[in-house]
């Protein structure tokens, strides 16, 4: 009687699995047909006159925050890299001009816009173009350089063509041409310069300058701007980076053709001064915190609350050691009995008071106490300030899943740990102390965003959500899934009543001429290791489901980072890798 019964509910999952496969397919119908669409309206001659994103320029909802005087060059507008003074060109209409536009393609198939820079301050080249999808508002940023040695800049000794696009099925306002420059022994390229024309670029300085070769480093493709079945831009980086890399970003972009041999290599430019001269100083960097700071929102739902470091100590957090076990430690409010430096050698570890009520009462951690905690640091050879928002939770909640029919589906004890670090950077240009970008710690990885998609709110604030439970950082509420195919690892993000501005509580742990406090050097685990089995606990899971849905669970179980998964207490943020490198 039960093998019928079972065999009965697997006939019902099956025909449950037919249904969902078939909706999706008539959804899959749906979108294709949606995007065919879109693509012969893209090539309709009114749609390419109307307006796109890329039309209006970005601006910030309120004024950029005024730099008080420092000691320093923060906010100056220019940087000597030594021997080579750059500036940083906003993109607007009375800074660059539209070379050449596309309709089809890239980021939403919406094409995408070249500009020249053009007003350049007298003595000032162009080191190349800059590009951008179509489908957000006009923001973004190219250095121009000038030569304050006599040999920093050359003009090119001729041009090669990496490609051009007359034979390209694509709307296009006329073909482009891209062209990269030839540049004299000793000196390299870092952008490329685009015409409409097939006539080659004037070799003048004028149009476009090398780079002496020690002022330049090895780059690497940043973010995908566009491409066909014949090319693809992306935006260039840096290939090494972190505090004391000294690669500087300079806004320009690689094409790369897919069918002939790659062009030579571009590069970035390299501060060779890197004195740290043009990092904000205390003043400025509390001037720059309190314009951008974030507003961070838990879910409604969310049961384990964001806390501040010292509440979580005063409230009976204890030190244990291995093999003295029985013998912990009340930890001091500052951490100044925490053993300091060493590594995560597995020799200590915190935990929560023994009893049953008081460990309760922290676990849930307190948002009236809550504070977050301000790592500043260089980036990009000093030419950027990353000030990075550490928040601490007192423990992290139990994963859940989303699987076929099954809309959340608790994973158990899965996912929990105590302590629990997660953190937000805001990306700042030491040029004129505008936000460029803004990083979102998403448990093993994150994601960059430039600051023309944030959501602002009480001024130039950016807005963070924490999921349920997990507590990664995203930039817009919803649900987003580790997995794929629609079935993974629930994040869930939404607006509530529990929300806080990190601009109100805050503290400088990190940073040129900041005094670090004594648990910021403590290495090992903020919480223990919980002896489960994560493995068996998950076959448990797969065993319970029918017989035609556990292959299914398991490869996307196989599919989630095992971070997401762990539980074990985490290590604080100066053991994390983004500490001394990039996000």
């Amino acid at each position: 009687m039960h093998s019928s019964i079972g065999k009965a509910f697997e006939l019902f999952c099956f025909l449950v699995i037919l249904i969902v496969n078939h909706v999706c397919w008539i959804q899959a119908q749906g979108n294709s047909d949606v995007n065919s669409t879109a693509v012969s309206r893209s090539t309709d001659t009114f749609l390419s006159s109307t307006s796109l994103p890329v039309e209006t320029a970005f601006t910030f909802p309120s004024a950029l925050p005024v730099i008080p005087s420092g000691g320093g060059n923060f906010g100056k507008g220019r940087i000597d890299l030594g021997g080579l003074e750059v500036i940083q060109v906003s993109i607007s209409t009375s800074t660059s001009q539209r070379v050449w536009r596309t309709y089809e393609g890239g980021p939403d198939n919406m094409g995408l816009s070249i500009f020249q820079p053009i007003n350049l301050p007298p003595s000032f080249s162009t080191l190349g173009f800059y590009g951008q999808p179509n489908n957000r508002l006009l923001f973004g940023w190219v250095l121009a350089a000038r030569d304050v040695s006599g040999n920093s800049l050359r003009p090119p000794v001729d041009y090669i063509q990496v490609i051009n696009t007359t034979s390209m099925n694509s709307n296009q306002e006329g073909a482009a041409f891209f062209w990269q420059p030839l540049c004299p022994n000793g000196y390299q390229a870092v952008g490329l310069y685009v015409t409409t024309s097939p006539i080659k670029p004037s070799l003048s300085q004028e149009s476009i300058s090398c780079v002496r070769s020690d002022l330049t480093e090895q780059s690497e493709t940043d973010t995908w701007v566009w491409g066909t079945e014949e090319m693809t831009l992306s935006s260039l980086r840096p290939a090494n980076r972190g505090t004391e890399a000294t690669g500087v970003h300079t806004g320009t972009f690689s094409c790369q053709p897919l069918n002939i041999p790659p062009p030579p290599p571009l590069f970035c430019l390299k501060n060779t001064k890197f004195d740290l001269s043009s990092m904000p100083s205390h003043n400025q960097t509390t001037v720059l915190f309190q314009s951008y700071s974030p507003w961070i929102y838990l879910h409604p739902d969310e049961d384990f609350i964001s806390s501040s470091v010292d509440w979580f100590f005063s409230n009976g957090a204890l030190l244990f050691q291995k093999g003295n076990e029985s013998n912990p430690v009340p930890v001091q409010p500052d951490g100044s009995n925490l053993p300091q430096g060493g590594s995560d050698d597995g020799l200590f570890w915190l935990d929560y008071p023994a009893d049953k009520n008081a460990k309760e009462w922290v676990k849930r951690g307190d948002l009236g106490h809550t504070k977050v905690y301000l790592h500043i640091k260089p980036m990009f050879g000093g030419t950027f300030t990353d000030i990075v928002v550490w928040i601490f939770y007192p423990f992290n909640g139990n994963a859940r899943l989303k699987f076929l029919f099954f809309k959340s589906l608790s994973l158990g004890d899965i996912g929990e740990h105590i302590g629990d670090w997660e953190h937000v950077t805001l990306r700042i240009s030491n040029f004129n102390g505008e936000l460029w970008r803004a990083y979102f710690s998403e448990h093993s990885g994150g994601t960059l965003v430039e600051a023309c998609d944030l959501e602002f709110q009480g001024g130039n604030k950016l807005v963070s959500y924490s999921s349920l439970h997990g507590h990664a950082m995203f930039s817009k509420p919803g649900l987003v899934l580790q997995g794929d195919d629609g079935n993974g690892i629930r994040n869930d993000m939404a607006r509530s009543n529990k929300f806080f501005d990190a601009g109100v509580a805050y503290e400088l742990v990190a940073g040129p001429g900041i005094q670090e406090p004594p648990w910021l050097n403590y290495f090992r685990k903020w919480g223990p290791l919980v002896p489960h089995d994560i493995q068996k606990n998950l076959e448990g899971i797969a065993k319970s489901l029918p017989g035609l849905l556990r292959k299914k669970f398991r490869n996307l179980i196989n599919k989630i980072p095992r971070e997401v998964l762990e539980e074990d207490g985490p290590t604080g943020p100066k053991v994390k890798r983004s500490w001394t490198g990039d996000d």
